[in-house]
């Protein structure tokens, strides 16, 4: 079965917030990393600070958009139930 992940980039001092999509996060931050015109790399959101991991393609896109309409304060409350220390969750996978 093949995993979705919706996940949350920060810079090094959590002032820039990006998020977005995969089905490989490791391949993806690498992109952002390598992705000499992107946000991600213009903003140096490198760090994975959140991530959720769905079955759905669909429900994964849903969630994206949801989060990305949220105020800076909900995004930065979610991210702290699971990285209350904003380390860099890259780790994990």
């Amino acid at each position: 079965m093949r995993h979705y992940y919706i996940y949350i980039l920060s810079n090094k001092n959590n002032t820039t917030l990006y998020i977005g999509i995969t089905n490989n996060i490791l391949r993806r931050v690498s992109e952002h990393e390598t992705n000499i015109g992107g946000f991600a790399n213009r903003y140096k959101c490198f760090k994975l600070v959140y991530y959720e991991q769905f079955n759905n393609p669909t429900q994964a896109i849903a969630r994206e958009k949801q989060l990305k309409r949220w105020s800076r304060v909900k995004k930065d409350n979610l991210i702290k139930t699971l990285n209350p220390e904003l380390n860099d969750l890259i780790m994990d996978f």
